[in-house]
């Protein structure tokens, strides 16, 4: 199967119109129709990015007490 992705806009009177798509004549398709929101976006997807990142301590050691060559 292959997939087609292309972002439009629903016109006055309600409908669509898709033109070029890579597919023949007579193929069989299937039609999905989400609605895009502004918060569909990557904001989502990624929500720690543009987060300020803070290290407590990059150097220390990590589960020491849990080392058997330690004790």
């Amino acid at each position: 199967m292959q997939d087609y992705r292309i972002e439009t806009e629903v016109s006055d009177d309600g409908s669509l119109i898709i033109k070029n798509l890579p597919f023949s004549a007579g193929e069989s398709v299937e039609v999905i129709i989400r609605s895009r929101t502004a918060e569909d976006g990557q904001g989502k997807r990624y929500p720690l990015r543009g987060k300020p990142i803070r290290y407590v301590d990059p150097f220390g050691s990590v589960a020491e007490e849990n080392w058997e060559a330690l004790r």
